[in-house]
């Protein structure tokens, strides 16, 4: 028998090793066509689609301090430009939060008769505030068309270049160091409301009350303040202005108020020292 050489043996070892790589080779194929298709992917979910936001509406505020002033003075500018009837009269029945400081000057004395104005005990620590409405007949403001009789009560804005709600400071300029005397520009500025029915006397508001002196600051005084809503004058607007002396005189100029309620607060601690209800019977009777 014929013993195989080196090279036959090597032959054969390679040709098993062929065959082998062949075997494994087609039964990767095999395998590969039979395994089942991946699954289709599955698309994540999408968020629902929101509508967009209603439109915000601005609903109008309090009228304050600023917007009386800028009222008055466009009413006065109308007056003054003959424009006046074009003012439209869509404020009527906003509502209204005026605050009037006053006594910035310190206590009144005991004779004063200033319709705004306090005095305090300091040996008896006893404080004492006085509030009366100025009145004006219906002529003064040269209103006509009211059948009725009827006045009007109100209080003068002083100051009413600035829409500032607290007494003013001190400037750096003292008046002392103007050479001529300055004359103070007269009031031009109130609001008022219409009073009808029989004659009577201006509501009056007083407060006696034990206060300590640390409670208060006497330079900054007090607050008056006034909440309702802006009325109506004869004629449909909520403001009147006049020139007694003529074209050159600044406009004088009345707001109409209808007044829900009357506050006299302290400055310097936010206390209320007093309030009065000011709405008539058949309007308290309304929520």
């Amino acid at each position: 028998m014929r013993e195989p050489s080196l090279r036959t043996s090597r032959l054969a070892i390679a040709g098993g090793l062929l065959a082998a790589a062949a075997l494994v080779g087609a039964g990767f194929l095999v395998g590969r066509t039979t395994l089942p298709d991946p699954p289709a992917p599955i698309a994540a979910p999408q968020p629902p689609v929101s509508p967009p936001p209603p439109p915000l509406i601005e609903t109008p505020g309090v009228l304050g301090r600023a917007d009386l002033i800028a009222l008055g003075n466009r009413a006065a500018d109308g007056l003054t430009t003959g424009d006046a009837a074009s003012l439209p009269g869509e404020a009527v029945g906003r509502r209204v939060e005026l605050i009037l400081p006053f006594g910035c000057d310190g206590p009144a004395q005991s004779d004063s008769r200033a319709p705004l104005r306090w005095h305090y005990d300091a040996e008896r620590q006893r404080l004492q505030v006085h509030v009366s409405p100025v009145r004006w007949d219906l002529d003064e403001w040269d209103i006509e068309g009211h059948a009725a009789p009827a006045r009007l009560e109100g209080y003068w804005i002083s100051r009413p270049w600035s829409s500032g709600e607290r007494c003013p400071r001190g400037s750096a300029q003292s008046a002392g160091s103007i050479d001529q005397p300055a004359t103070l520009p007269g009031q031009t500025l109130a609001v008022a409301q219409l009073i009808e029915g029989e004659e009577r006397e201006a509501r009056e508001f007083d407060i006696v009350k034990g206060v300590p002196p640390e409670s208060f600051a006497p330079n900054e005084g007090f607050r008056l303040r006034l909440t309702g809503r802006l009325g109506q004058l004869p004629g449909g607007k909520s403001t009147r202005c006049v020139q007694p002396a003529g074209t050159e005189q600044r406009p004088i100029c009345l707001i109409r108020l209808e007044l829900d309620e009357v506050r006299i607060e302290n400055t310097a601690s936010g206390e209320v020292l007093g309030s009065w209800d000011m709405r008539p019977r058949e309007r308290k009777q309304v929520p």
